[in-house]
């Protein structure tokens, strides 16, 4: 897994990458490294994380998110430490589900209960919630109504060990694609998928 930079990474940074690789994450996710953003950190990590459908028996996108570790030993200000994560998970819903008035509400605890399960460290953590309703017109008609769910958050851990983060953030991915929670103290709002192909 590489950092945003070639040469050697400060060591509470590589402590940090090492972490990530014990981050026990479900089978129904698929994780990948990915080029991560530049110009936000002098270090930083990206990983993006898919719902796999092939368990499920379905052909359709249940779920995706992004994840980056950014790392500065200048600690700024915003921060209040040396790392801070940034993430982003959304989810397909059936329309009637996305015009549910507290889902917003509901997926941000799913984050904050999937880190608060795993026993991760954390402070100043921020984010919105998005649901986003559509209709299909012209040569999209046939898709008719759909909706989703967009989740962005960023946080900061306080210690390098990132591991729980992670496992957290996979298990938001999972929730929101509507599988049920892998871990004890995580609750689950019952919700059906939309099956738009």
């Amino acid at each position: 897994m590489g950092a945003s930079r070639d040469t050697t990474p400060p060591a509470e940074f590589a402590e940090a990458l090492e972490s990530i690789e014990r981050a026990r994450v479900r089978r129904d996710v698929v994780i990948e490294s990915i080029p991560a953003p530049t110009g936000l950190a002098p270090w930083s990590v990206a990983l993006s994380a898919d719902v796999n459908p092939t368990p499920h028996g379905v052909e359709l996108d249940l779920g995706t998110g992004r994840l980056v570790l950014l790392y500065d030993e200048d600690e700024p200000e915003a921060w209040g430490g040396r790392f801070r994560i940034v993430c982003f998970a959304q989810a397909p819903l059936e329309p009637d589900i996305g015009l549910d008035p507290f889902l917003a509400e509901v997926t941000w605890s799913w984050l904050t209960d999937a880190l608060d399960t795993r026993g991760a460290q954390y402070t100043a953590a921020s984010g919105t919630a998005t649901k986003i309703i559509s209709t299909g017109f012209g040569e999209l008609a046939a898709q008719g109504d759909g909706a989703k769910i967009e989740l962005r958050a960023s946080w900061t851990p306080l210690e390098s060990d990132v591991s729980a983060h992670v496992e957290g953030w996979t298990e938001l991915v999972c929730m929101l694609a509507g599988l049920p929670p892998g871990a004890e103290g995580v609750t689950m709002l019952s919700a059906r998928r939309a099956a738009r192909g």
